[in-house]
């Protein structure tokens, strides 16, 4: 009897080595390296979504896709607070910007958030899954698109605009702003 139980100890524990190390490949795989700024690699190689954890709050930009599944942001990819997601098989690298470009959540004038973007600034500011965001500028003088990002129309008035407090986008419009001098 102590003979078949060892058998089938045996047997179960090689079966949970296999199971362990066949479904070792499910998790995000990320890194990071300091080439042309942060740069992360994330992965959804089994097609569901993954985070990659990053500081977003400057806005993250996608670099080179490594994967033959689309990355298409707001579809396979995206970001929020708690950093870089990918879904559907999507696989790219990405760089997190450094330069001034709020993400959302992060008013001005708190401690530990960064400062508005001072004037004659760039800054990108994205209606990620098609909801409102406010990127927090100075407006005073004017503020222009210069590069539409999304495939969502970006129209003054309808899915973006300013006040006296910043920029707010809608609708999924995704663009650069320049803010006047």
């Amino acid at each position: 009897m102590g003979g078949e139980t060892l058998r089938r100890f045996k047997l179960v524990l090689f079966a949970a080595g296999f199971i362990v190390l066949g479904s070792s490949h499910l998790s995000a795989q990320s890194g990071t390296t300091y080439r042309d700024g942060p740069r992360l690699t994330c992965a959804s190689d089994d097609g569901n979504r993954h985070y990659c954890a990053a500081d977003t709050r400057y806005g993250v930009r996608m670099v080179n896709q490594r994967s033959g599944s689309p990355c298409k942001q707001g579809y396979s990819w995206g970001y929020d607070r708690r950093g870089i997601w990918v879904d559907r098989g999507c696989r790219a690298d990405f760089i997190v910007r450094v330069l001034y470009s709020p993400g959302p959540g992060y008013p001005p004038g708190k401690p530990g958030y960064p400062p508005p973007p001072p004037p004659g600034a760039v800054i990108t500011c994205s209606s990620n899954n098609g909801g409102r965001n406010f990127c927090p500028a100075n407006t005073r003088n004017g503020v222009r698109l210069v590069r539409q990002r999304s495939d969502a129309p970006c129209r003054s008035g309808y899915s973006w605009g300013f006040d006296q407090r910043g920029i707010w986008v809608d609708r999924g419009c995704r663009a650069d702003f320049a803010l006047g001098r």
